[in-house]
């Protein structure tokens, strides 16, 4: 299987990526790379990292980079010839078969939207990030692909989010969830509201809506909310998660007893650590896209982008989009007929 490298993408590339390019290329010896980005800057890395004359190995140039400070639509307007344009170029001429980047979201967004389409029936792309809970990991869709959302997004998101739980945390049969400010169908805003209603009539394991004081308590499988509520629930975790380490560092410092029981506790707070460690995972799946597509924190690290292609080779060997295309049909959630509704 062959995926395309958006090497240019994240605060520490190109180096993180040509140094994860090379631990994954050991870990998965059925994965091939195309490496995009720019010639002249990755020529001494993939030297330096023995990947210069790999057979595996597929160098492709990208004169351009869209940078964090940029708008969104630069990857398919201003620039056309960016790293990212050219690796989801690569997917939709089947030269690969999934891009992996870290880069900034929203042009990996539009440029995967505009060069690879969409899936037959999907109105909009969705990310679908994976969360700790207190009795294992859940679904967060969508957690930043569209700060603005209608009705027929969310259900489609839904559906999604349900195949991603089934065959990526092997559930059978996934509860799906909106998130909202109350329980009870009357609450939430017009979008929840209609939401709701949509959800309560097709064939998923719809359990209603789904408040924020319970999400990590596992209260759901799928938890559906639109992308600018999704981003900063998201980013908020990950903040709270890093204050709540470092309270934890300033509590156990205080004197020497609590430095001994830190000391005794410390493969406790590795493991805390893991529970919510993005670079576990690598990245998120762009879900909707006519292709595979992973989206990486913008600090990935040389673990993270291992693993965001280690990830990226999963979901091709799951067939994941013909089972996304075929489960949009089943529930009756083309677009097509959602407008219609």
């Amino acid at each position: 299987m062959k995926i395309a490298l958006d090497a240019m993408g994240g605060d520490f590339a190109p180096e993180a990526a040509i140094v994860g390019a090379r631990q994954a290329l050991d870990l998965l010896p059925e994965v091939s790379l195309v490496i995009v980005g720019h010639k002249d800057k990755l020529a001494p890395l993939l030297r330096d990292n023995g990947l210069a004359r790999c057979d595996r190995v597929e160098v492709v140039h990208a004169e351009q980079t869209v940078m964090m400070g940029e708008p969104s639509t630069a990857s398919i307007r201003a620039k056309k010839n960016s790293s990212i344009t050219v690796a989801a170029t690569l997917v939709s001429e089947g030269r690969a078969e999934a891009v992996v980047s870290a880069g900034h979201t929203g042009a990996a967004v539009a440029a995967t939207k505009v060069r690879m389409r969409l899936l037959p029936g999907v109105d909009r792309p969705a990310i679908a990030t994976i969360m700790p809970s207190q009795s294992g990991p859940f679904v967060l869709i969508d957690a930043g692909a569209n700060v603005e959302s209608e009705p027929i997004n969310l259900v489609q998101f839904a559906v999604m989010g349900e195949v991603l739980a089934k065959i990526f945390l092997g559930i059978t049969n996934p509860r799906v969830g909106v998130l909202s400010v109350g329980e009870e169908d009357v609450k939430g805003n017009d979008l929840t509201k209609e939401v709701f209603k949509h959800l309560s009539s097709m064939p998923i394991n719809f359990i209603g809506n789904v408040e924020g004081k319970v999400i990590f308590q596992k209260y759901a499988d799928v938890v559906v909310c639109d992308g600018f509520v999704g981003n900063v629930l998201l980013k908020s975790t990950e903040s709270l998660a890093k204050a709540t380490m470092f309270w934890l560092k300033e509590a156990f410092s205080k004197n020497t007893f609590r430095m001994t029981g830190a000391l005794l506790a410390k493969e406790a707070f590795k493991e805390l650590k893991e529970i919510g460690d993005y670079e576990e995972y690598g990245g998120a799946p762009l879900l909707g896209v006519n292709g595979l597509c992973i989206i990486g924190h913008g600090s990935s690290s040389p673990k993270a982008f291992k693993n965001a292609i280690r990830l990226a080779s999963k979901f091709i060997k799951y067939n994941l989009n013909e089972c996304l295309a075929k489960r949009i049909q089943e529930t009756g959630a083309d677009a097509a007929k959602l407008k219609k509704t």
